[in-house]
């Protein structure tokens, strides 16, 4: 049962964008040996007769080195900032299905995929090839803006293959800095967020209940996306109160400050990696069709 934190979060996950211009700790170069790792955890995989996303992590051994890696991401992620950005993998080198594979066989050292959509995907090929007037439509198959939001899994990984032109920086924020600034300047709103709302999700069968800020042993966690709070809701047709419309409107207004997030552009090989219940996530409109950049999602990290 989750009680009220009535105290500002402390710790490396309660960071500015102004923290983290100035930390380069949060970005890692992948060197040689740990490409290497990755080719030979593919030739294994390919001497196997196996294709993604038809593998467990056993059959793609990816070595000491880099598995200390994704073990001191897994504590980033759960125990520090919540985010973490690698850099380097070579796409190029790879087709289409082995860069597939290499992705997917570092999440499943990481943790357990779960699905991106309706359809079951495991990977989200995040391009504009979706209809963005069909509801149903995930908006990062669109080149729309993608307000920030929370995704029901524990962590979600972006790979960049290709850039756009102009547009498609992606951007952080933290929930706990968000939190700090709604408690000291809005605690009036602070016990509406720990009430149940209703949120629509593609991949659910109806609206599932969830409060938008939870706090669990020691943990601050959040749920958010505006508009699937706002269609949830409609869909029930539980309409939200005045005071619930304010809450909300103060959330955003802190959330979309410019001092509190930071703001990224991926370049092909960036593999950038959020916790889902201490990092919100946005992108912004795509105003060319030539990116591509590949999503997953995996439960139970470290």
């Amino acid at each position: 049962m989750s009680i009220v934190l009535k105290q500002p979060v402390t710790g490396p996950a309660a960071w500015t964008g102004k923290d983290i211009q100035t930390d380069a700790s949060w970005v890692l170069h992948l060197d040689p040996s740990h490409i290497q790792a990755l080719d030979d955890a593919l030739a294994t995989l390919q001497g196997k007769g196996l294709s993604f996303p038809n593998f467990t992590s056993d059959d793609f051994p990816i070595g000491h080195a880099l598995k200390k890696l994704l073990t001191d991401l897994a504590e980033v992620l759960e125990n520090g900032r919540g985010f973490a950005l690698w850099r380097g993998l070579p796409v190029d080198r790879y087709s289409e299905d082995e860069l597939k594979a290499v992705y997917y066989g570092i999440g499943l050292h990481l943790g357990l995929p779960v699905c991106q959509n309706p359809r079951g995907d495991l990977l989200g090929e995040v391009m504009a090839v979706g209809d963005p007037k069909d509801i149903r439509t995930r908006v990062y198959e669109t080149n729309l803006y993608l307000p920030y939001h929370s995704d029901p899994s524990d962590v979600v990984g972006l790979l960049c293959v290709r850039k756009a032109k102009q547009g498609g920086v992606s951007s952080l924020v933290s929930v706990a800095r968000i939190y700090n600034e709604i408690l000291e300047k809005h605690p009036e709103y602070l016990g509406l967020f720990y009430r149940m709302f209703y949120f629509e999700h593609l991949c659910e069968p109806e609206p599932s209940l969830s409060p938008i800020f939870s706090y669990h042993k020691g943990k601050l966690s959040c749920r958010y996306l505006r508009q699937y709070l706002e269609l949830g809701c409609d869909i029930k047709g539980v309409p939200l109160s005045k005071v619930e419309i304010e809450a909300l409107d103060c959330f955003d207004q802190i959330m979309q400050s410019p001092d509190i997030r930071v703001d990224m552009l991926m370049e092909p090989g960036d593999l950038q990696f959020a916790n889902n219940y201490a990092v919100l996530h946005s992108r912004t409109v795509l105003k060319t069709m030539r990116t591509q950049r590949l999503a997953a999602e995996c439960s139970d990290c470290g």
